[in-house]
């Protein structure tokens, strides 16, 4: 008896020490366990032959509860069955009218509407590859993040129809149709398509016309910026697509709740971890053209919104607003997505009350991701033995001078350890591959980090410096390379350089970010060299921008140089640029602040001062 006490007692004891090891043992645990189930069903999905994807999934779903809303828009609620019906309409009107076929890329540009959800399902129907386009896009990007998808269909929403007549020509040049979401088109060259799919038959189409997809076919490409002054397209195949849609899964969503989109569908927060992830779950998603922040918690009461997605600037705009009475009420339990400071974190729960916030990292091409399920403050993500097991990943060493890896002796990288700053890398194999960008060799390969730890081993680049501590926590600390982020965009300083010297007076551009006090990211500033014997003109230089450049990517600022500070091998000095910012007492160079109504205008310190503190807003 006496020893039945003793291991008794002594199993009273292990939990103890479970929780004095670790105290997040339970909380480790418990999401293994969901990781686990999930993996079990994403191997079911990948091995089964023909393929299923989640257009079947979706298909599932319609059968399982047909009349459940799946999309509410602008006060019409279209339910499951009838969004099969549209869908099969416009897969029909497509294939019947523009002569597509399973394997075809079709691009699509439009902002977020129903009928952007029903043209992707269609295309996936039909076996085909979806080019998600972003809307912002003009002129030579816009060529470019076309080409890239070898599409020669391009469906735009009637709205753009202007931007897509300016690169017409060489489209018709090179054999591409134009189909416009309107019910009549007179340009010689653009066909209407509205008509046609009010039309065509809402008869379910044959599983057949997708038999020959497999799960590394693409599904989408999905364009992230980079250092090369272009979008990149990454090819996003349905293995990537089945892995993102999970994010819901794991972070806790179930299938009666109702997910506010308002991101974006041509980006992967939008299109994945909100769109396709909430057909996983068989939700109900109530879809907005863009982000309000004055009306984003009257929607999310008036619709019963229970889960949330966000970018950081979002949550800090919603801290911004002004307050009411009602800030607490609504039905809000869980909020996904990235990029929230610490500070804005704990505005945001202090404010709208207990909201749990699912922090997370990944790259829309990327091999490696982080998840806060603990839900820490001012984490990304952490660390999971299940998750470490499955993806090999690590921290390097990283030398932002010569912007290289550290490597030793024997010319392999170094590790850092536990509670250093390093460059994230993920281990290139089977369970984490990279695809890869379209039509772009060169980049990809750029991706690629080799002979890493022994000869011959290859990871992916993720160009983010972080930290992990000794409890696993992973936090963001900076991004390396000419790529930096403002309101939730990567923007390239190659491609806003390139624009700046289309100027007439402009001899050469130097572009970067820098920080603002009270927000995250960096903002877009252009050190300028004018030509000889020219002045800036600001008025040319305003009017370029504003055609050429989306929002987020025109220099807020800019400054004015006689001559620019270049390395040993002639690449521009940018470090101390953005140290200094746009504080006119840093600098005797002229600087020009971007006004929206008035274009380019002379920076003063008291225009210095009204950004700095809160009372212009950017």
């Amino acid at each position: 008896m006496y020893i039945l006490y003793s291991i008794l007692a002594g199993l009273a004891v292990v939990p103890l020490l479970l929780y004095i090891s670790n105290p997040y043992f339970l909380q480790d645990l418990r999401y293994s366990i969901i990781c686990l189930l999930v993996g079990i069903r994403f191997g079911k999905y990948s091995k089964s032959k023909p393929l299923y994807s989640i257009v079947d999934n979706f298909l599932d779903k319609v059968k399982k509860h047909p009349d459940k809303p799946f999309i509410v828009f602008e006060n019409t609620l279209y339910t499951y069955r009838e969004t099969d019906i549209q869908s099969n309409k416009v897969a029909r009107a497509l294939s019947q009218h523009a002569d597509i076929k399973a394997g075809d890329s079709v691009a699509l540009f439009l902002g977020n509407e129903p009928l952007y959800v029903w043209i992707w399902l269609a295309l996936t129907k039909l076996g085909c590859t979806a080019a998600l386009l972003n809307c912002n896009i003009r002129s030579k990007s816009l060529l470019h993040c076309f080409s890239c998808s070898d599409a020669k269909v391009i469906i735009v929403a009637s709205e753009l129809q202007g931007a897509v007549e300016e690169v017409l020509p060489v489209l018709q040049e090179q054999g591409v149709r134009v189909f416009i979401l309107s019910e009549a088109c007179d340009t010689p060259g653009m066909e209407s398509l509205l008509g046609r799919i009010r039309e065509a038959s809402d008869q379910p189409l044959s599983p057949q016309l997708r038999a020959n997809i497999t799960i590394k076919s693409p599904a989408v490409y999905i364009y992230t910026s980079g250092t090369t002054g272009l979008p990149k397209a990454a090819l996003i195949n349905h293995e990537r697509v089945w892995m993102a849609s999970f994010m819901q899964n794991l972070s806790g969503v179930r299938s009666d709740d109702v997910l506010y989109l308002y991101l974006p569908l041509y980006h992967s927060s939008g299109f994945l971890m909100g769109l396709t992830a909430a057909i996983e779950r068989g939700i109900t998603v109530v879809l907005r053209r863009k982000f309000s922040a004055s009306q984003f918690w009257d929607d999310c009461r008036k619709y019963n919104v229970t889960v949330i997605q966000y970018i950081g600037e979002i949550m800090r705009y919603l801290c911004n607003t002004p307050k009411r009475d009602n800030d607490r009420k609504h039905r809000v339990r869980l909020a996904i997505g990235n990029g929230i400071r610490a500070d804005t974190w704990t505005d945001f729960l202090e404010r709208f009350g207990d909201i749990r916030v699912i922090e997370c990292y990944g790259a829309t091409e990327g091999n490696v991701g982080f998840i806060n399920y603990i839900g820490k403050v001012g984490a990304l993500g952490k660390e999971n033995f299940l998750h470490k097991a499955a993806c090999k990943y690590a921290l390097i060493k990283y030398d932002t001078e010569r912007e290289e890896p550290v490597r030793d002796s024997s010319g392999f990288c170094v590790r850092v350890p536990k509670g250093e700053t390093g460059l994230l890398l993920g281990k290139i194999g089977k369970r984490a591959p990279f695809s890869g960008y379209a039509k772009n060799t060169q980049q990809t390969e750029k991706k690629k980090l080799k002979d890493v730890f022994v000869k011959g081993d290859m990871y992916f680049n993720s160009g983010d410096l972080l930290k992990i501590d000794h409890e696993g926590f992973v936090f963001f600390q900076d991004r390396i390379g000419d790529t930096f982020r403002w309101k939730g965009e990567n923007v390239a300083t190659t491609e806003v350089a390139d624009h700046l010297l289309m100027v007439d007076c402009i001899e050469e551009a130097n572009v970067y970010g820098v920080k603002v006090p009270g927000h995250e990211g960096r903002i877009g500033m252009a050190a300028l060299k004018l030509k000889e014997d020219m002045e800036f003109d600001s008025g040319a230089t305003y009017k370029h921008v504003k055609a050429y450049l989306p929002s987020y990517a025109r220099p807020r600022f800019i400054r004015l140089q006689n001559a620019f500070e270049v390395t040993g091998t002639f690449k521009q000095m940018k470090v101390r640029l953005a140290e200094e910012g746009f504080n006119p007492d840093s600098t005797q160079d002229r600087l020009f602040y971007l006004e929206e109504s008035q274009g380019y205008v002379p920076m003063t310190l008291d225009i210095y001062r009204s950004i700095t503190d809160g009372k212009i807003r950017l």
